[in-house]
């Protein structure tokens, strides 16, 4: 088995003649919390994008877990076990905690039909669904209507659904855009919890989350793979300080 469970070769994005993904080779090794980072415009979330196949690649391969899963759709890779999140949360608003968990974990038992079955069929479900969102730090919140929540807690029950498809690689796409100082602290926490058996790829824009959290980290800058390495490599780099000091980003 290989120590990488996701790897690209030469992985190009073009769009109407505009390359915004180029010949990107990226290895995310099993059981590391990897990080995506670079300025605006950089391409990480067009990489995202290519990964997750909500993008056919222009050109290059993508292997998960060794298998070659360039051409296949986006289900197809979830249910293999990579499994993204979204940069702005993505949650039922009109049903409780435990039922937005709870309807997360009827996809991986294959009962799609659920929905118009008696409810004891779905009480079946409660207890991994009440571990999940223990796990995530909304117990106190289990009843409560999704939509009632505060948007950090939001992205907390984004993960607790996410990690419901039981992932063996979770796909971070900025898990902290528009937390403030106390969530920020609580995501990160459980992130790095989450991360204990499994691998995590993130794209995050704070570079403090960034710095705690990665274990390795790859910077893109105009679509290619600028640096590589530990946080006190790449920032330390001058092509990195160069590519964020020359678009605003310190």
């Amino acid at each position: 088995m290989s120590d990488y469970i996701l790897e690209t070769q030469g992985l190009t994005k073009d769009f109407l003649g505009f390359t915004a993904v180029k010949s990107v080779n990226l290895q995310v090794r099993r059981g590391t919390i990897h990080a995506l980072i670079g300025p605006n415009g950089a391409g990480k979330t067009t990489v995202f994008n290519l990964l997750t196949k909500f993008l056919r690649p222009t050109k290059g391969t993508i292997t998960f877990k060794g298998e070659d899963v360039t051409w296949v759709k986006p289900a197809d890779v979830a249910r293999r076990g990579m499994v993204r999140s979204f940069q702005i949360s993505a949650v039922f608003p009109n049903l409780s905690v435990r039922e937005n968990v709870r309807v997360a974990l009827q996809r991986p038992l294959g009962n799609s039909f659920h929905f118009w079955r008696n409810q004891s069929v779905l009480d079946r479900l409660n207890e991994r669904a009440e571990e999940l969102v223990c796990a995530v730090g909304l117990e106190e919140f289990i009843k409560h209507d999704a939509g009632e929540l505060a948007y950090g807690r939001k992205r907390a029950l984004e993960i607790a659904t996410t990690l419901a498809l039981d992932p063996e690689m979770l796909l971070l796409d900025e898990p902290m855009a528009g937390l403030g100082t106390e969530d920020i602290g609580r995501i990160s926490a459980l992130i790095k919890s989450v991360a204990q058996n499994r691998t995590v790829l993130m794209v995050e824009h704070n570079l403090s989350v960034v710095a705690d959290l990665s274990d390795r980290i790859t910077v893109l800058a105009r679509g290619e793979i600028l640096a590589e390495g530990v946080y006190a490599e790449v920032s330390a780099n001058p092509a990195v300080i160069e590519a964020y000091v020359g678009t605003g980003h310190a």
